[in-house]
């Protein structure tokens, strides 16, 4: 069976998904028109009123009710049991996944609660897990949660209003630095009231934007857990034993490098709540390791794991012809992904001296043909991208005008000139039927001699120094080779034009470990978000304050422009004045240039054992294969029987 290329749609996303854990990125809700009257009480608080509700939004909106008893794009009646297979690349050497150091193992945060969560079916709409109701003021000046006091960790004992002060403790003092900076100015005090009530207090003078939902969404661990050995058991070292937690799975087993098994836990405190209905079906979810992607694939068709993702392009247009996929053994389904996509791209360290210049910038990038890796590399199945929150309402488009233009009048100077007049900048265009397109190699020649980068008798250029132009490309010896074909592509061409580029390629604990610590020219990344509200997540991706160590951010973008921008954000009060300022950004971002995009695929790509099964509708942010998928447990004997597994 061959699929047939196609372009996917623009995306018309008016919404994204909430980012997992410790990102916070604000993506915000737009407004849906339900009224705040209808899921929370108001209480007078002296001269303001206090909300006290089931979940939290922004703006108020929440679309389920308190008296909910499941999601609607779920299926309450799924069955549990079976097990979930999945497949990973590279290596691990530890189960903790809050540190910067070491390679976490994969899912290793399934493990644990939050006070809140995000549904896969809205944006910025969290709903209660661990606390049944949430209190706060209109200002956002203080937020209470009230805990379910039937909550237990795994040993039975209660998960407690101290556990989520500690908790949070343990984030601000051995937590992510770009996290615990961010939060540990935004929270002033966290205090347990009693056993089961946890009160955070918050800077007045700070954005009350992604308060509530930043200390809602940290996860929960056991105080007693960690005093029993504070040496050992720390947030920011690796290790392999795993910190008790009170989430729907834990570990059973683990082989480094080449397996981890979680097990459910038959007695989750929380399997009956409805957040979790229809959720968390699968007896054991199974990681098998693999040293590269063609040992993982030919693993796939022999059944050793059973569900995929595909990421590769030429891959799923063109390997997913063998016998258990004409015999209907293994399904394959493309299933539209509604949020917007991630600004993904070939990533400039804008730390290196070489690269700080734009000139030279927009000169390496005029070397990417897109079009032509589309075309004979992703078999077409890619389309362009230029913005950050492309195909959305706050997509920038040509000049600035309405909103957006009375918006960034009011930043005064720090706004460039050409930024106000100029169309946004947008993608170049090159030749799908050569790689060296000439006209976009000579612009780019032109740029580089006038930056001052001439081209010597050995067709190398130096600066006025004598250093070469070095561009040196990151990527990990597990990463897709269709990705890897990019790089190919991209660094002859930038030798046709004097850059002394290449790739190298290393393996993928040293990729990690240089990685973080920016030991790189340019790095193919998916590590900034797209946005549709705003928030301190944004800092943490795009602003100057964390630019130097975040992970959020491997281009050290510290710009006053786009910091500016963000800080007059979180004033805005109205739906409207967020989405002009968020135009802005997208504008201001792109201004800067510090990626080049390199298109996105529209729809999740999925091949699986045909005894999987999900809902009728998927919602729109979330595939949640492995939340509220399940195995059929006919169809998994019936295969078993057939000798199709491994």
């Amino acid at each position: 069976m061959t699929i047939q290329a196609k372009r996917p749609p623009r995306r018309s996303a008016s919404r994204a998904r909430a980012l997992p854990d410790l990102r916070f990125v604000a993506t915000g809700a737009l407004a849906i028109g339900v009224a705040l009257l209808g899921v929370a009480a108001l209480a007078q608080d002296g001269d303001e009123k206090t909300v006290t509700s089931h979940g939290y939004s922004y703006f108020g909106n929440l679309d389920y009710p308190a008296d909910y008893t499941h999601f609607d794009f779920v299926n309450p009646e799924a069955p549990k049991g079976g097990e979930l297979v999945i497949g990973a690349t590279g290596t691990f050497d530890s189960l903790n996944p809050y540190s910067r150091k070491g390679r976490p193992g994969t899912l290793t945060t399934v493990m644990y609660d939050q006070l809140i969560e995000s549904v896969e079916d809205s944006v910025g709409q969290y709903y209660c897990i661990l606390c049944e109701s949430i209190e706060y003021p209109e200002s956002r000046d203080w937020v209470i949660f009230h805990m379910r006091e039937d909550a237990k960790f795994w040993d039975g004992t209660p998960v407690t209003a101290e556990d989520v002060v500690y908790s949070h403790k343990l984030f601000i003092t051995q937590g992510l630095p770009s996290y615990a900076q961010a939060v540990g100015r935004m929270v002033t005090s966290a205090e347990a009231l009693d056993t089961y009530t946890v009160k955070f207090t918050f800077d007045p003078d700070l954005t009350k934007r992604s308060r509530i939902e930043t200390v809602g969404s940290t996860p929960v661990f056991s105080k007693a857990w960690f005093e029993a050995d504070p040496e050992n058991r720390r947030l920011d070292e690796p290790r392999l034993e795993v910190a008790l937690g009170s989430g729907p799975y834990r570990l059973d087993t683990y082989e480094v490098n080449r397996n981890i098994v979680y097990t459910r836990d038959p007695d989750y405190w929380g399997k009956d709540l409805p957040y979790n209905a229809g959720r968390y079906n699968y007896d054991s979810i199974r990681v098998e390791y693999f040293a590269d992607q063609t040992a993982s694939f030919e693993a796939f068709k022999a059944g050793t794991y059973t569900f995929k993702v595909e990421g590769d392009p030429k891959q799923w247009a063109t390997a997913y012809n063998f016998p258990k996929v004409d015999e209907g053994v293994v399904k394959l389904e493309e299933i539209p992904d509604g949020s917007p996509p991630n600004p993904t791209g070939f990533v400039f360290n804008l730390a290196k001296p070489q690269l700080q210049d734009k000139r030279v910038r927009e000169a390496i990038a005029l070397a990417y043909n897109f079009e032509w890796s589309n075309e004979s590399l992703l078999y077409g199945l890619y389309s362009p991208r230029s913005s950050f929150v492309e195909g959305t309402p706050v997509e920038a488009k040509d000049v600035p005008k309405g909103a957006e233009l009375d918006f960034l009048k009011t930043l005064g100077d720090i706004v460039p000139a050409d930024m106000l007049e100029e169309p946004v900048r947008v993608m170049h265009s090159s030749d799908p039927a050569r790689l060296p397109d000439r006209g976009n190699l000579r612009a780019a020649s032109r740029l580089l001699s006038a930056a001052g980068w001439e081209v010597g008798d050995d067709g190398i250029r130096r600066n006025e120094a004598g250093e070469t132009l070095k561009v040196n490309m990151l990527i990990p010896t597990n990463i897709e080779p269709s990705v890897e074909a990019m790089h190919e592509s991209f660094v002859r061409n930038l030798v046709q034009i004097g850059v002394d580029a290449k790739f190298e390629r290393i393996d993928p604990s040293q990729y990690t470990l240089r990685r973080r610590e920016r030991d790189y020219d340019m790095l193919y990344s998916s590590r900034y978000g797209a946005f549709l509200s705003t928030g301190g997540g944004l800092t943490q991706m795009y602003g100057s304050r964390e630019a130097e160590f975040s992970l959020f951010n491997p281009a050290g973008l510290a710009s006053p422009l786009v910091d500016a921008i963000i800080a007059a954000s979180f004033d805005a009060e109205t739906q409207a004045d967020t989405d002009a300022a968020l135009m802005a950004l997208d504008r201001a971002l792109r201004y800067e240039f510090f990626v080049i995009p390199t298109g996105y695929i529209a729809d999740y790509w999925v091949a699986y054992y045909d005894m999987y099964e999900h809902p009728e509708e998927i919602p729109p942010y979330g595939l949640g294969y492995l939340s509220f998928w399940w195995v059929n447990p006919e169809k998994e004997a019936a295969l078993k029987a057939e000798g199709q597994l491994d």
